[in-house]
């Protein structure tokens, strides 16, 4: 009688347990990337009363006579399915999409967390706001992404270089109909000459800030005129270009730093159906030096080609130089995180750069990772060591950028199991006391 005691007495204590799982399960029904947990039981050893017989004689066997004497806790296991994601729109928050982990540092070791709830620090590291734990990944080298694993910071004010001017594009029309500019040499006009009310029709202007390597920016002015059928001479006017004389430069025809430069004029040449003729025209790079530290600079001026480039039809002239591939130094304003953990900045120079990639961790079994709190986990003997990779890469899972993952607690499921528990409990409640009322009459029996 005392066995169904015993056997009770485990039978709440363990249910009690898994009371204690599913009171925790709902009380982190709202903790970011919280995972649940379940109980579950196996029956303890058995007493066997008398073994079992074979067949024998012409007579059949006997089954063992065996009593249980109650139940124990089999595992407390972690469910670690997809929990829903919950859009914020803050840049740094991140959901992993697949069973991988982010990777964070405190020193030398290295915990993991579904929770990505991040956030920067006072020194721009991107940390978990728990604890304090830097995330992982690998960081980038104007714009070039390292190989080696390590903290994630961003800090305010960071800049980017400044990238001198080597290409300009110029496009329109040049009006095929002007007529021949007036002028004592037409390779070669003055600037009073370009000037001239009366060859309004033949010159054309147009002006784009250029960069050198330093950032600084200077503002290349081409005059272009018509010298003949399907000719257009032009050069640059240097007066808003803040270059060192001293040194080589090419402008164009008449501020050349040579005269025998001025020979051949630098020229736009077009086909018979307006379009740009690049084979026959002379169209060489602008170079100078700045004033100061800068590089010297050098920069293609590109015609185009076909009726998109630079055209010369009876229309008029809209020549315009379009575009330039130079900038100045920038510094970070925001940051973007796209679907592989890449980070890229946006400077307040309108270019973007690579900044860092977060680095995730996959387990050969995720279960056997040990929660430390503060949604952490870290490695077991029956974990696995973690394969830390990167998305689109080492592994198949992504992240989505402005969002976190919700807790992966089914309410109704927990609710139906508390009462499944609950009712377990009460039933061995029962039998303790019964078995107490047993024992009470058999107390009574030597009255």
């Amino acid at each position: 009688m005392q066995r169904s005691l015993f056997s009770a007495v485990s039978g709440l204590r363990n249910h009690q347990v898994e009371m204690d799982v599913i009171g925790n399960n709902i009380a982190n029904v709202n903790t970011t990337a919280f995972k649940s947990g379940r109980a579950t039981f196996k029956e303890s050893f058995s007493q066997v009363l008398s073994g079992a017989t074979r067949p024998q004689n012409g007579q059949g066997g006997v089954n063992d006579l065996e009593v249980g004497l109650g139940m124990q806790l089999a595992s407390i296991d972690t469910s670690f399915q997809q929990g829903n994601l919950e859009t914020t729109g803050n840049a740094t928050d991140m959901a992993i999409q697949g069973n991988s982990f982010f990777v964070v540092g405190s020193g030398n070791n290295q915990y993991y967390t579904r929770a990505g709830n991040f956030q920067l620090d006072a020194d721009g590291s991107l940390v978990s706001p728990t604890n304090g734990y830097i995330v992982q990944g690998r960081m980038a080298t104007n714009g070039v992404l390292n190989s080696a694993v390590t903290d994630i910071r961003l800090p305010a004010g960071q800049t980017t270089p400044a990238k001198a001017t080597s290409s300009m594009t110029i496009g329109g029309n040049l009006d095929a109909s002007a007529p021949t500019i007036t002028a004592v040499n037409p390779h070669d006009p003055t600037a009073a000459e370009l000037a001239d009310p009366a060859n309004a029709q033949s010159v054309t202007q147009t002006s784009l800030a250029v960069f050198d390597s330093l950032g600084l920016k200077h503002q290349v002015t081409v005059d272009a005129w018509k010298t003949g059928a399907n000719t257009w001479d032009y050069k640059i006017d240097a007066s808003s270009l803040n270059y060192d004389s001293s040194k080589p430069y090419t402008f164009g025809p008449g501020a050349k730093s040579s005269p025998a430069a001025a020979a051949t004029p630098w020229q736009f040449t077009f086909n018979p159906d307006g379009t740009i003729d690049t084979a026959s025209s002379n169209i060489p790079a602008i170079t100078f030096t700045p004033q100061g530290n800068g590089n010297p600079v050098s920069i293609t001026l590109d015609p185009g080609s076909g009726s998109t480039g630079l055209t010369s039809y009876v229309a008029g002239s809209t020549a315009l130089l379009r575009s330039q591939d130079g900038y100045a130094s920038g510094i970070l304003q925001s940051i973007t995180v796209d679907h592989n953990g890449t980070i890229t900045g946006s400077f307040t120079n309108g270019t973007n750069s690579v900044l860092a990639q977060v680095a995730l961790a996959d387990f050969n079994n995720p279960e056997g990772l040990q929660k430390l709190g503060d949604n952490m986990f870290t490695t077991t003997a029956n974990s696995g060591t973690a394969v830390v990779g990167f998305s689109g890469r080492e592994t198949a899972s992504t992240i989505a950028s402005g969002a976190l993952e919700m807790s992966n607690v089914d309410l109704a499921q927990q609710f139906t199991e508390m009462i499944i528990a609950q009712r377990g409990f009460q039933a061995n409640g029962k039998m303790i006391t019964t078995s107490d009322d047993m024992l009470q009459e058999l107390v009574n029996l030597k009255r």
